[in-house]
């Protein structure tokens, strides 16, 4: 399979191309090898370049700030970054406000609510967060508790969410709420769109295993959002998490795999280092991780095309999560094996984020592997565990009985 979009897509992937070459330094190995400092220096320069450029938010029709070109740009947007070892995301909340939240308005929202919240999200105003997961609610997310009551014009909300990515500095969440718990699970939730600057609203970090916190709990006592902050239909949330469940992979499927790309090959420098490439049993290793990578780059471009011609992925993204998070796991367990007394006592270096490969640039050492690898043991459970993605492949793709 080839990531060609035809002659006009091509053209305008080549002058994108250019004008991110320009941009960066001649000396440019990715956005992993500057110092942290120099990383939020750039990162500002790049924001600035991006709006002179309108590329930002470039699939969002131009009356709500973006510029009216199609998802095919976007994507091929996101592709030429991803290759250039830049973020496609400023932020930790803009995967939330810009993937996320934005879309879904865009396919359940109402013309007042896209007008208000879409600009907001583009300037940075509105900083979004994911309330989905509770402690009792993970990958059986139709099962949430947390609930909410409407009361002269407002919604009343109480429960807990957990697992809530950047929720400490988001000033808005879209959570799942139960306001009806007298039909079935499915059908009696509601997508609420909430204010997090508010007393009702508790924030408290979780320290994750690689030494982050960069996910939360929430508690919500008598928390209040207006009564028109209703995302979709009353009691119809269901349908709008399934939206939101296929943005997430539907969006970022190429450029993704492209991340697990470059990690393969930053995978193939480490064992030369290493002197491990002659070994039998490590080179049939390579081999079973490349053959994995080929199965994932199918699927993904399987997402893309859903995502570039408007479809809903649906139950097609649970193969796609599925293959990305236990080839991701199977991968860096290869790396721990090939680092061996290295990995005792890795360098002080730590991958920043926990949702996929270190930043492109970034040291190919131990430490690098290391954190790496303890941030893919949490990619089998997030965004649906491999037991409930296998669930659904069955009795949603292959039709068998529950």
């Amino acid at each position: 399979m080839d990531l060609n979009f035809g002659t006009d897509a091509e053209q305008y992937r080549a002058e994108i191309r250019r004008k991110v070459e320009e941009f960066l330094p001649d000396d440019w190995r990715g956005i992993g090898a500057l110092p942290p400092d120099e990383r939020t220096a750039f990162i500002d320069r790049w924001r600035g370049f991006l709006i002179e450029n309108n590329l930002i938010a470039m699939h969002w029709p131009r009356e709500y700030g973006g510029a009216g070109l199609s998802a095919l740009e976007q994507t091929i947007v996101n592709e030429e970054f991803t290759r250039a070892g830049i973020p496609l995301l400023l932020t930790d909340n803009d995967a939330s406000g810009f993937q996320l939240m934005a879309n879904t308005l865009l396919v359940h929202g109402t013309q007042e609510q896209r007008r208000y919240f879409m600009p907001r999200i583009l300037s940075g105003e509105h900083l979004w967060c994911q309330g989905f997961s509770e402690p009792g609610s993970g990958s059986d997310l139709a099962s949430v508790s947390t609930s909410a009551r409407l009361e002269n014009g407002e919604w009343i909300i109480n429960g807990q969410k957990i697992w809530t990515s950047a929720g400490h500095l988001a000033n808005w969440m879209f959570v799942l709420v139960r306001t009806n718990p007298d039909v079935p699970k499915h059908r009696g939730l509601t997508m609420l769109l909430l204010p997090m600057d508010q007393p009702g609203v508790t924030v408290r970090p979780i320290r994750q295993i690689n030494g982050n916190a960069e996910f939360n709990e929430v508690f919500f006592d008598d928390a209040r959002t207006a009564e028109e902050n209703v995302l979709g239909e009353v009691d119809g949330g269901w349908a709008v998490a399934m939206t939101i469940l296929g943005l997430e992979r539907g969006e970022n499927a190429t450029s993704m795999l492209l991340r697990f790309e470059a990690e393969f090959e930053r995978f193939v420098e480490l064992v030369k280092r290493l002197g491990r490439q002659d070994e039998p049993a490590v080179r049939t290793g390579v081999a079973e991780m490349y053959l994995k990578l080929r199965k994932l780059r199918g699927l993904s471009l399987r997402a893309m095309s859903a995502f570039v011609n408007g479809e809903d992925l649906g139950p097609d993204a649970a193969p796609v999560k599925l293959a990305w998070s236990e080839y991701w796991q199977d991968l860096t367990d290869l790396a721990m094996d090939g680092l061996g007394p290295e990995a005792i006592l890795p360098t002080e270096h730590r991958p920043r984020g926990a949702d996929g490969p270190d930043l492109p640039g970034a040291p190919n050492d131990s430490g690098s592997w290391v954190g790496t690898w303890l941030n893919s043991r949490a990619a089998t459970i997030y965004s649906g565990t491999s037991e409930i993605q296998r669930n659904i492949i069955g009795e949603r793709i292959l039709k068998l009985p529950k």
